[in-house]
């Protein structure tokens, strides 16, 4: 029988605020085990809660991105169940009223090309502290630094169809939460996690199958792993006439198995109601269009405004819009004097090499610029140029200068080409002989002999016609 699969994702995301969710406590990775605490997030008696404002700014904008219908009135409710990290017993988060419901996201698949996921829901809450396996031999330590730490939880509808699929709403979605500074989506420590839904169908069939919940995902080539290794561990099920049972699932990055955990709770098991000690969220209609006339220009519609204002193909568009970073160095590179194609050629090449190796841009956007400029004007050869570029960062001089210390001046006097013309088909007489009796293909190769004997110093314009002239004899 063919089989449909059916995903639906769920996504935290550490929000980007200087102190926790509901106290003053900092909001910082990497700080010794219990020492960003307070009677709130230790959950003390007597000690009250106090909704932090950038994180409720941080998720509206978050919403509106995701093109989510935000609710004027949300309210917090505490989520009960026991576990050691869980100081008060219960979470603080949103169960029936959230803060915004309703949006979509658009993604590339790899099968269905560009699609549209529906977004459930999305809403604020607290994260819980850490478990520590491996600091003390045969136990367990906490650490309640995260305990209270700022989340939204981002829930799709099950419109996902592959794990490739998931991987790639994932990738769109952390792109959005990136362009919008919301989250820094680090899955490393732990500021984005996700957890997996997935159930097969009959091919054709509206009726969801059983889901199970697939945890332990740590980056998103994981989550399709761990999606694909649940597909066939359910297909196997099915296949044999079993059912599939309702559970939670640990993926094993090491193993790339699936094992179950825990039967998979329900809404009812955690015996929600609204926080007493939280009045409702009222948000003004005034403040929300703020908070919309405040976002930046979202990854989908810069794309599309690269490609048609500085002419450079949807792939192009694409790659350079990946990052706003890149996308903001780009257009400066344009505003420069530079040409939007070839302004993308180096953005995409050398510039994106160096931008992922040291996280930062090594040259001014005028430098390259004035760079660009001297290919165009033939003062140097391409070739010469990123020879230039890798001279350029941590220094002011101009690139012009560059190329003159090093030598890489292109030259287009006769004489001098004449001299390396020579030299490479003395070196290559089978190769004339081969031109000559007709395999004109081979000028490309001569060329590129040239202009290797000439240390790409040769004006690869003016190396042509010498070329010819010279093999008619």
């Amino acid at each position: 029988m063919a089989w449909e699969t059916v995903i639906g994702l769920e996504v935290h995301a550490q929000l980007l605020t200087r102190s926790k969710m509901f106290c003053g406590c900092p909001n910082r990775f990497g700080a010794e085990p219990n020492t960003l605490v307070c009677p709130v997030c230790l959950g003390l008696p007597g000690a009250l809660p106090v909704p932090n404002a950038q994180a409720i700014r941080l998720a509206v904008q978050a919403a509106l991105a995701l093109g989510c219908t935000i609710n004027e009135r949300s309210v917090f409710a505490r989520k009960n169940y026991f576990y050691p990290d869980l100081p008060k017993g219960y979470q603080i988060s949103q169960f029936d009223q959230p803060l915004a419901t309703g949006g979509v996201l658009h993604c590339d698949s790899p099968d269905r090309g560009r699609i549209g996921i529906g977004i459930t829901r999305l809403h604020l809450e607290e994260d819980a502290g850490k478990l520590l396996h491996d600091r003390f031999p045969g136990l367990t330590a906490v650490d309640l630094n995260r305990a209270g730490t700022p989340l939204v939880e981002i829930v799709s509808e099950p419109d996902l169809r592959s794990p490739a699929e998931a991987r790639a709403y994932l990738t769109a979605l952390k792109q959005v939460l990136l362009y919008t500074e919301v989250s820094d989506c680090n899955m490393e420590q732990g500021s984005l996690r996700v957890d997996a839904n997935i159930s097969l169908r009959p091919a054709g069939s509206t009726t969801l199958g059983t889901k199970a919940e697939v945890k332990n995902m740590n980056s998103f080539a994981n989550v399709e792993r761990a999606l694909e290794a649940e597909r066939v561990r359910q297909m196997a099920i099915l296949e044999s006439g079993g059912r599939v049972e309702q559970v939670t699932m640990l993926f094993n990055a090491a193993t790339g198995e699936v094992k179950p955990m825990r039967s998979k709770e329900e809404s009812h098991d955690y015996r929600y109601f609204p926080d007493p000690d939280l009045p409702p969220l009222v948000l003004t209609p005034r403040w929300m269009a703020e908070q919309q006339a405040s976002l930046p220009e979202l990854p989908e519609a810069k794309r599309d405004r690269l490609a048609s204002q500085y002419g450079i193909s949807a792939y192009d568009a694409k790659v350079v819009a990946a990052e706003r970073p890149l996308a903001d160095y780009f257009e400066a590179v344009v505003a420069a004097g530079a040409e939007g194609k070839t302004a993308a050629n180096w953005v995409m090449g050398e510039v994106l090499s160096g931008y992922n190796a040291a996280g930062k841009f090594e040259v001014t956007p005028a430098r390259l610029a004035g760079l660009i400029g001297l290919v165009k004007e033939g003062v140097v050869s391409l070739q010469a140029a990123k020879r230039v570029y890798t001279e350029l960062p941590g220094g002011s001089e101009p690139p012009r200068a560059v190329a003159e210390r090093l030598g890489l001046i292109q030259v287009g006097d006769v004489d001098a080409l004449g001299r390396w013309v020579d030299e490479v088909l003395a070196a290559c007489p089978g190769e004339v002989e081969r031109f000559r009796a007709g395999e004109s293909k081979l000028l490309g190769f001569f060329v590129g002999q040239v202009m290797k004997k000439s240390q790409g110093k040769a004006d690869p314009k003016g190396v042509q016609p010498v070329l010819l002239e010279k093999l008619k004899r």
